[in-house]
């Protein structure tokens, strides 16, 4: 049956950033699919709760409190997975994220973080899980970045930079670890989340992003968690090294603020 094409069950997957927002989405729609889940992010309450969740569908999860710039912290995730679950099948590197700023005020400090932030971590992630995946039945890395990879903006210099590092990072682990390992990226537009929801608030900000969107709304959590189960899932076995653009067709940022340095 093609749906079955769909479906995770009994398989184990890592989400990090799993305590709210996209990450917290992925890891519930995957339990939702039959997988256990390992709950990855800084706060323990966020990630409590997405793991109760998870096994109200019926599936095993584990919260495990991770900061992803650490890479003992990394490290810890995985072994904890394995000692409780004995395999990894998905890994979602889903923490990440920078803070707008005119490239003149972005301090040297600053984009490095970004950079450590957004790929560093997803590499170091990935290299920790690979070969677990490898030993077993091979696996899924799915590496969230943004239309920020590909788009152009001004303010977004680190991490745009650092998100269109991730996109090529994903394409040449692909190339490296195929056909055992598919390594894809999604790269969601705006969607709405806790973060978005500072600024969308102001419903002039919010018409304005929508009119800048082709498909008129902003995206939901659900619309990424749907492309991670794709790209997680057998459905997806002959896809490998791709960045799936998630973005309600921007073909330029919808950012509504000035972000030009005077």
């Amino acid at each position: 049956m093609i749906l079955d094409r769909f479906r995770l069950t009994d398989k184990v997957a890592i989400v990090t950033g799993a305590g709210r927002g996209i990450g917290r989405g992925i890891a519930e729609a995957f339990a939702e699919a039959g997988a256990h889940v390992v709950c990855a992010a800084r706060t323990p309450e966020q990630i409590e709760r997405t793991a109760g969740t998870a096994r109200g569908f019926g599936r095993r999860a584990l919260a495990v409190p991770c900061d992803v710039n650490d890479r003992s912290q990394l490290e810890q995730v995985v072994t904890q997975t394995m000692e409780e679950f004995g395999r990894i099948d998905v890994l979602v590197n889903n923490a990440g994220g920078a803070l707008p700023t005119p490239a003149l005020k972005t301090s040297e400090r600053a984009f490095e973080e970004a950079l450590r932030f957004n790929v560093t971590s997803a590499f170091l992630l990935s290299r920790f899980v690979i070969p677990h995946m490898k030993a077993g039945d091979g696996g899924a890395i799915i590496n969230i970045s943004s239309a920020m990879g590909h788009l152009v903006g001004a303010g977004f210099v680190a991490y745009a930079t650092s998100k269109a590092a991730l996109n090529h990072m994903t394409r040449i682990l692909a190339d490296e670890f195929a056909p055992q390992v598919r390594v894809n990226a999604i790269a969601p537009g705006s969607i709405e989340t806790e973060a978005l929801a500072l600024f969308v608030a102001d419903e002039n900000i919010r018409k304005k992003m929508e009119a800048l969107t082709p498909m008129g709304c902003l995206g939901t959590v659900e619309d990424i968690a749907l492309a991670a189960l794709y790209l997680a899932s057998p459905a997806s076995r002959w896809v490998t090294g791709k960045v799936f653009e998630v973005d309600g067709g921007l073909v330029a940022p919808n950012w509504p603020f000035a972000m030009r340095a005077s």
